[in-house]
């Protein structure tokens, strides 16, 4: 049995993104039953040189969406990268999991030999759809979705393993 590109893809995406926005609505009961100042939260950052929380996320529902659509061949929805509060993450998270949805198995499977070209800071870089995904996409993805959950979780909200999966 062969494992098409979109099977290898798209649920783990949606998968993980329901995760960060199940997280995400957790830290935001929290910050709203405590009062707390969400926008401290937002601007966290485990390190000077390190994302903040809101960037975490936004790099993680970049790489889902960027990632799926160039091996689609398709656009991906642009965001501005201006969410001031959770409920503005969340609903980035949910609009990047409809993109992702949106995407039908026929237009992934077969991609994977198919050449993309990802732009980067100062310069642009050639591969196949799977090598995307696989050694690029998936892997920051992972570390954007990790770094914002262990930046709620370090931040007092109550989030296990469970929360992170999706399930």
């Amino acid at each position: 049995m062969a494992i098409g590109l979109h099977q290898i893809s798209a649920p783990v995406f949606v998968r993980h993104l329901k995760g960060v926005a199940n997280c995400l609505k957790k830290a935001q009961a929290l910050y709203t039953e405590k009062k707390y100042d969400e926008s401290t939260l937002l601007a966290y950052r485990f390190y000077p040189d390190m994302f903040s929380l809101a960037r975490q996320v936004q790099a993680a529902t970049d790489h889902a969406r960027t990632c799926t659509a160039l091996m689609a061949g398709i656009e991906a929805p642009k965001f501005e990268d201006n969410e001031k509060s959770l409920g503005e993450l969340i609903a980035r998270v949910e609009k990047s999991i409809a993109f992702v949805e949106g995407v039908a198995a026929g237009q992934l499977d077969g991609a994977e030999g198919k050449s993309v070209t990802i732009k980067m800071r100062d310069r642009e870089v050639n591969m196949s759809a799977l090598e995307l995904l696989l050694n690029r996409s998936m892997p920051n993805f992972y570390f954007h979705a990790t770094t914002a959950y262990d930046i709620l979780r370090h931040n007092g909200v109550e989030l296990g393993k469970r929360d992170f999966m999706g399930t």
